[in-house]
């Protein structure tokens, strides 16, 4: 665990933490475990009044990131000396950068009372706090995530106030930097507003719950399990890394930590069995960043479509069930082609361990994602259902993974939500008592329970590190949104987008004949693809859930304005957000991958955009085709089974296509003609899909008849 936790930093930008003296890591850790309790308890036991909590939340996360992340972001190395100008060892500038955030942070909820009067007409002190909470907390997203979504932020602040001196669409009136400051510090549409909101009500607690289940064994029994499962096939090893990716993918959400934890295991097992560097790396960082787009925690952007869509978080998963499969399922074909291809071989059996061992042993740590799915089901809140996974996870952990406390624990939450008690004080207790005298029985009477406690309590702190840069994007990710609400930008962006799409359609109009051009389809069609370039750009470098915000503000009003629903418009703008992870230049999930492979970063990432194929062209289907989403409007299940059905031979014909190779290698003429069926049978149109089929027929009758003479072959 030490070892992944350490090349974890090395890769993740986000995990670079600075070394400390250790009272000053005593401090720091005391003060991540108390974010990470304070988050715990008012999950269960009910939020502060909005603005206070966000504050409070804020001053916590903006001012530990400058204890915890260096001024540059640099290999570790021996803590400083403490001195006069570095208290415990950390410069005194850093000090007061931290004091400054939090008292920034906490200025808004302290003047909440007559915040109403002060909203249009700030005072000195008012402005002037904003200012120090701007400049602080862009410096912290800077160490925290990198200086891509700072710049942002900058160029939109700068927009907003000189925008008067633009050409054209963008020109508006300007505004002074007090009201600019105004909009973003004392109304709730700037930093104060719903990405950070998000981040303090749901994020948080689902990163603590994804560090408490790998901690207590869950994220080794679904490693495990793949290994026994997929380990044996041609291949093995990189089935394995699929499979493994999206069980893992579940509770962790991070396709860096997905990258790093998988990959550990599954890139020097692709490797050694024959497969090239490159592409044991793109592999594993292809099928990690499924873990962004997999329920139930998607990188955290289901919360945030609840609060977008004003829908239920059952609609949001469910939505996303099918879209994440085909992920894994172009993935899965591709990977198969390959090896069949290249004669891989899988691993041998007596190397694998067995799927009924691995049950047997760490089946209890699968109990506490059990109820927080079983809470989240029953119509209660998503931190509600955090807090009692957590709390599984502790009792789990401390009983040393007991299965009679793992079951005991399940069945009073299913007993409790039958009953209605989940969220009384009488329900609380009949769960915490019991757990509790049952955890510290265990603590003290087993030889390991010190450690155990030692290391959730680690978790805790763990947990909190993890999220504070997420914490920070989204403070800064409010900034984007108040300029965008302030000048109207988003509109004017959507403007140029269909605008664009709508004379790029009537040029090639000019080209085509009437029966087989549809002004409105093609211009549909261009503004999807340039919507897709807009956020596969503006989600380079930046985390998961800052991308999907500024994909939601920026790119997706386009959608909206021809008429798609906004729950399709919405994931559609994720998938391609989350799709810059393994899209060079900045493809920091393949880069991980390639550090861990010894490979070439550009040419892993080449080689992982290829393999996420589906993940590029499935956003198109269920735009033209939304029953694949489940939820949507007018749904029949007619239309669900065509399109999925249709989806999924065009992407195995894509696979073979991509790789060369079906049932026998195929010629380059094959290979072309193979891909342009496969795009026509994805479609979500059944005279393409016939049309693609017919296409292809002769290629797979000639793939047949290959086989079938390879096979006299070799019985001859």
């Amino acid at each position: 665990m030490a070892e992944l936790q350490k090349l974890e930093e090395e890769l993740d930008p986000e995990m670079q933490f600075r070394s400390l003296l250790p009272t000053a890591a005593w401090l720091v850790a005391a003060l991540l475990l108390a974010l990470s309790v304070f988050h715990y308890y008012t999950a269960g036991f009910g939020l502060l009044p909005e603005t206070t909590h966000r504050g409070l939340h804020l001053a916590f996360v903006l001012g530990l990131i400058f204890l915890v992340f260096g001024l540059k972001k640099t290999a570790k190395a021996e803590p400083q000396s403490a001195s006069v100008l570095r208290p415990l060892g950390i410069p005194l500038y850093d000090w007061v950068l931290a004091i400054a955030a939090a008292i920034s942070s906490l200025y808004v909820p302290w003047i909440f009372h007559d915040l109403q009067f002060r909203v249009g007409n700030p005072s000195t002190v008012d402005w002037m706090m904003g200012t120090i909470l701007i400049l602080v907390m862009l410096e912290a997203t800077r160490r925290a995530v990198g200086p891509a979504l700072p710049i942002i932020a900058i160029v939109l602040m700068a927009y907003a106030m000189w925008g008067r001196s633009l050409p054209g669409i963008l020109q508006h009136p300007g505004n002074s930097w007090k009201s600019v400051v105004n909009h973003l510090y004392l109304t709730s549409q700037g930093i104060y507003g719903v990405a950070l909101g998000v981040v303090a009500t749901y994020v948080f607690h689902y990163v603590l719950f994804g560090v408490l289940a790998t901690r207590i064994g869950l994220g080794r029994m679904f490693i495990d399990l793949a290994v026994a499962l997929a380990g044996r096939f041609s291949g093995g090893p990189a089935k394995v890394s699929i499979f493994a990716s999206g069980l893992f993918g579940m509770i962790s959400g991070s396709s860096i930590a997905n990258t790093v934890t998988v990959g550990s295991m599954t890139i020097p097992m692709m490797i050694r069995i024959g497969y090239p560097r490159h592409f044991a790396a793109a592999v594993e960082s292809t099928a990690a960043t499924g873990g962004q787009i997999t329920p139930p925690i998607m990188g955290a952007a289901a919360f945030l479509m609840v609060e977008y869509l004003n829908l239920g978080y059952q609609t949001i998963i469910l939505a996303a069930v099918v879209p994440a499969f085909m992920h894994f399922f172009g993935v899965f074909c591709q990977v198969h082609f390959e090896a069949k291809k290249l004669g891989m071989r899988g691993v041998d059996r007596s190397e694998l361990p067995k799927a009924s061992e691995v049950i047997k042993r760490d089946w209890p740590t699968a109990i506490p994602l059990i109820a927080l799915l079983v809470v989240l089901f029953s119509d209660f809140t998503p931190y509600l259902a955090a807090f009692w996974g957590i709390t599984g996870c502790l009792l789990v952990g401390l009983t040393k993974r007991n299965p009679i406390v793992a079951v005991t624990f399940l069945a009073a939450i299913i007993g409790l939500i039958a009953i209605e008690q989940l969220t009384t004080w009488f329900g609380l207790a009949l769960v915490f008592v019991p757990g509790v005298i049952a955890s510290v029985w265990w603590t003290v009477s087993d030889a390991g329970g010190r450690a155990r406690l030692i290391d959730l309590v680690d978790a805790f702190v763990m947990g909190a590190k993890y999220a504070i840069g997420v914490g920070a994007a989204a403070a800064t990710v409010g900034v984007i949104v108040g300029v965008v609400t302030l000048t109207g930008v988003g509109f004017k962006l959507s403007d140029v987008i269909t605008t664009s799409s709508a004379s790029l359609a009537a040029s090639i109009g000019t080209f085509m004949p009437d029966w087989a051009f549809s002004q409105v389809g093609m211009t549909l069609f261009f503004t999807l693809c340039l919507t897709a370039i807009v956020c596969i750009l503006l989600g380079c470098g930046v985390p998961t859930t800052p991308t999907y915000i500024i994909m939601v503000t920026i790119a997706q009003p386009a959608l909206g304005k021809l008429g798609i629903e906004p729950i399709v418009s919405h994931f559609f703008v994720f998938y391609y957000g989350v799709l810059a992870d393994v899209t060079p230049p900045v493809a920091l999930a393949a880069y991980a991958g390639a550090s861990m492979a010894g490979a070439d970063p550009f040419k892993t990432g080449n080689t992982a955009f290829r393999l996420a194929m589906a993940k590029v062209l499935v956003p198109f289907v269920f735009v033209y085709s939304p029953a694949m989403l489940l939820v949507t409007k007018n749904f029949t299940w007619l239309a669900f089974f065509e399109t999925t059905i249709g989806c999924m031979v065009g992407i195995v014909m894509l696979a073979a296509a991509l790789t060369g190779f079906a049932i026998g290698l195929l010629a380059k003429w094959e290979r072309w003609v193979l891909g342009i069926a496969s795009i026509l049978v994805i479609a979500p149109s059944r005279t393409a899909t016939l049309a693609g089929l017919v296409l292809a027929l002769p290629i797979v009758l000639r793939q047949f008849a290959v086989w079938r003479a390879n096979r006299q072959a070799t019985a001859a």
